[in-house]
């Protein structure tokens, strides 16, 4: 390695990140800068790059910062660094393949409508895996919240699962739409949104949303959180402008909303 180091805003950009979100990662203990200059800033040199690209990749798996830690301890750490960058080079390459099965079906789908050629129902949904988050789902709301929404969509008819598709999809355009306009959360523009968005939760069995009595308010605004704090979920209303502006638009929103109707 050399010698050269990166400022913190170099670092920040370069990764897509904020400043403030390294200075979490200090605060923590989880990536300390290499030094700090006369002026204060914050410098990060290659081995430091190093591993805030590993952490940026668990953070992708949806790993907390804990479990991040814990992983990166050297104390646990059993493999060098280019060894567990393999592992997650393997887990980008599976997920990169998911992703070129949906594109090819999505263009299969596409094309076979402007031909006017019969659809393929079974190849519609290739790399559509909705058990991906089974565990997940389960530690947070229960096994029998996995079971009831597992059951519920094995029970779809394929038309029914391109349509909750189309809506989820239609949800996230418009999301995304609202947060470029520059209107506010509280607008009623955007507010109508969140309305649909949690006419749409209220609809997925297993969901704290769908049960009677169940915690909506609390639910609604979790996920908002979750929507900022993940970005596998924050993905989903990315804007232009990058970073997590999309999902702080919603999460804004969705909490406007569960205060004053739910």
């Amino acid at each position: 390695m050399t010698g050269r180091d990166w400022s913190i805003q170099e670092i920040a950009r370069l990764a897509g990140t904020t400043s403030r979100t390294l200075r979490h990662y200090d605060d923590v203990g989880l990536l300390s800068p290499s030094r700090i200059a006369h002026n204060g800033y914050r410098h990060y040199d290659e081995a430091a790059l190093v591993r805030l690209q590993r952490i940026l990749l668990l953070r992708e798996l949806g790993l907390g910062l804990p479990q991040i830690a814990e992983v990166l301890n050297p104390v646990n750490a059993r493999q060098s660094e280019e060894s567990a960058l393999e592992t997650h080079l393997a887990l980008l390459r599976e997920e990169q393949n998911r992703l070129a099965r949906q594109i090819a079906s999505v263009e299969n789908t596409i094309n076979a409508l402007k031909g006017g050629e019969e659809l393929m129902a079974e190849n519609m949904f290739d790399g559509f895996d909705h058990t991906q988050y089974k565990e997940e789902v389960e530690e947070r709301w229960g096994r029998k919240a996995y079971a009831d929404s597992d059951r519920w969509w094995r029970g779809m008819t394929d038309a029914e699962r391109a349509d909750w598709q189309q809506r989820v999809s239609d949800l996230g355009r418009d999301w995304i739409d609202a947060a470029e306009s520059g209107i506010d959360p509280a607008s009623a523009e955007a507010q109508d949104v969140a309305r649909r968005h949690v006419e749409w939760l209220t609809g997925i069995p297993g969901t704290p949303a769908a049960v009677p009595g169940g915690d909506v308010k609390g639910y609604v605004i979790g996920l908002g959180e979750m929507y900022v704090a993940d970005p596998r979920f924050g993905a989903n209303y990315a804007t232009s402008a990058g970073g997590t502006q999309g999902a702080e638009f919603v999460r804004d929103a969705l909490r406007i909303y569960a205060d004053g109707n739910l």
